[in-house]
């Protein structure tokens, strides 16, 4: 997968160069470049935004320069998403359509936003992270970029993907627990400890509808759930859970 991030801040992407994805770097996983706007800019003090027409707050991003940043590298093969409050949001089904991609151009907007032209020529679809506005389009970009390697083939295990909140199997995911055997009075689950495969999984399915049944109930509407499962719900609805 290859990402290129056209911006005015690349230096904000340095973090996410890290950890699970600076290792898919470095294993030609992943390809993530970034590209600054401003050296297109053919101002000699390498301005690259103007005021607004019909007037308002704030300057807006000129669409030229955008242009000749995105023409630097599109490709047959290249997706533009712009990362903007109006966008769809952001969701695993999406994160999981985008990690099919080959190569993701991310334009990032800042001050006012970019001309609405070059928007209109360049971009296929605009994505959010959520109903609030952003300085810029960085941040988005970062999480989008985080959010779709995961998926990337080689960058985790098969296992740790699929049993993750929001997973194929739509649940939360299940509370887990590492050493020491008791911590502040409170044990690590028997169950965990035995050995059985068979128990331990059907544990975590269980402890796994709990914990959505609490935090995100409105997810146990699109899981595919035995009736054992649908009457475990009914009891923590009749224990006040």
């Amino acid at each position: 997968m290859k990402f290129d991030v056209l911006t005015l801040f690349p230096e904000m992407f340095e973090p996410i160069k890290q950890s699970i994805i600076g290792r898919a770097i470095k294993e030609n996983l992943l390809e993530i470049n970034l590209i600054n706007i401003r050296d297109f800019s053919k101002d000699k003090h390498k301005k690259v935004d103007d005021t607004v027409y019909g007037g308002g707050a704030g300057m807006l991003i000129r669409p030229d320069v955008v242009y000749d940043c995105f023409k630097s590298v599109k490709s047959e093969k290249s997706k533009v998403i712009y990362l903007s409050p109006q966008g769809k949001k952001l969701c695993q089904s999406e994160v999981e359509r985008l990690a099919k991609q080959e190569h993701l151009i991310l334009l990032c907007g800042h001050y006012e936003g970019i001309d609405q032209r070059v928007i209109d020529k360049i971009v296929d679809e605009e994505i959010s992270i959520g109903d609030y506005v952003l300085t810029g389009g960085e941040i988005p970009a970062m999480v989008l970029i985080d959010s779709v390697s995961r998926y990337i083939e080689g960058v985790l295990t098969d296992d740790s993907v699929l049993e993750e909140s929001f997973s194929e199997n739509g649940l939360l995911e299940y509370p887990q627990y590492t050493r020491p055997e008791k911590f502040e009075g409170i044990r690590v689950p028997e169950v965990l400890q035995s050995g059985h495969h068979e128990n331990i999984s059907k544990w975590r399915r269980k402890e796994a509808i709990k914990t959505t049944y609490i935090k995100r109930p409105e997810l146990l509407e699109k899981v595919n759930l035995t009736d054992e499962e649908k009457e475990y719900i009914k009891e923590l609805k009749d224990k006040g859970i």
